[in-house]
């Protein structure tokens, strides 16, 4: 999936599964994106579970994994906005250790290079206003807020959501 100074996008494989499910909780309840009693805890810490139903990605530096994300493709278990013609990513992380490199932002160019050359008119994501970091990356990238499919949490959080079109139309 490419290379540049050391960072490496690739599919990730089962010795892969622990460390991206310790780096997705971690970060996510570290950062406040969700409680640490919070039941999704352990549905993020499950990537073994997760790779059976969706694509994951990681990025790799210098041999360590140091970033990840969940790709859904439309009609499985993890697709939660995206609607006909889109791919959906979800779950993108950054080690603490590793920001500034470059991590998330290839492996959201990852996911963008893989809708294109499967000719998915757009990609969605789901973020939180929480996550100031990744929303920096998706409004570079040309993500769009699209709040008329803005969705809520059961505990009445707004989540919203973002769409880069690769499709005129």
């Amino acid at each position: 999936m490419g290379s540049k100074d050391g960072l490496v996008v690739r599919a990730a494989r089962p010795e892969d599964y622990a460390a991206i499910g310790e780096l997705t909780a971690r970060v996510y309840v570290g950062e406040g994106h969700v409680h640490p009693d919070s039941s999704y805890v352990a549905e993020l810490a499950d990537t073994s579970r997760r790779a059976t139903l969706a694509d994951i990605l990681v990025a790799e530096y210098e041999g360590r994994v140091v970033g990840s994300l969940t790709v859904a493709r439309p009609g499985t278990p993890y697709a939660e906005v995206a609607l006909p013609g889109e791919l959906e990513f979800r779950m993108l992380v950054v080690s603490e250790s590793a920001r500034g490199l470059g991590a998330g932002t290839a492996l959201v160019r990852s996911v963008i290079e893989r809708a294109r050359s499967e000719s998915f008119a757009g990609v969605a994501i789901t973020t939180m206003t929480t996550m100031t970091d990744a929303r920096r990356i998706y409004d570079r990238l040309g993500f769009v807020r699209v709040p008329e499919r803005d969705w809520f949490t059961d505990s009445g959080m707004r989540l919203p959501v973002l769409r880069l079109a690769l499709v005129e139309g």
